[in-house]
């Protein structure tokens, strides 16, 4: 089994790429302390690869990773062909799952979240480097605890751990 270190980011590839690549300009700039192991650096596919080839490629990143997070558009819950498979491979993974909303939502965006995420152990937050980056750092270990302590379901931060951090 590969080291898992790294973190997956699942999104609408269509109309959400820009948050994505948000978040590694984000790793890259000398004004934020924002940083993460991104998964979709190695293991490329093409547009062009049937489906079973992405999957293979996107199953490979998902075996290297330790933590997932899916980015939350506006049509991101219509995305069965790779992103609710995405979602299903990190539930049946076990990896601990964050809901970043790109609406700014702090807690589950019930018209926007995908079904198999209602109800599953995720935390759900907005898109913002220093909320993501504490949820990064926090969620796999709250993850996990709250799982043997049997809880299910949406959790999100509340709002004095945003204004903790000046948001």
């Amino acid at each position: 089994m590969p080291y898992r270190n790294k973190t997956y980011v699942a999104f609408d590839g269509d109309k959400d790429i820009h948050y994505y690549r948000l978040m590694t300009a984000w790793t890259q700039s000398d004004r934020t302390s924002f940083n993460f192991y991104d998964a979709h650096v190695s293991k490329q596919s093409r547009d062009t690869s049937s489906e079973e080839t992405i999957k293979a490629s996107l199953r490979a990143r998902l075996n290297e990773s330790k933590m997932f997070v899916l980015l939350v558009g506006e049509s991101t819950k219509y995305l069965h062909k790779f992103v609710s498979w995405e979602i299903e491979q990190a539930i049946k993974m076990d990896l601990p799952i964050i809901v970043v909303n790109l609406n700014g939502k702090r807690s589950m965006d019930e018209t926007r979240c995908p079904t198999l995420l209602r109800t599953h152990l995720a935390l759900h937050i907005s898109f913002n480097t220093k909320i993501l980056q504490k949820s990064l750092e926090e969620w796999s270990s709250d993850y996990f605890r709250l799982k043997r302590e049997g809880k299910s379901g949406p959790f999100y931060y509340n709002d004095s751990s945003y204004s903790a951090l000046g948001l």
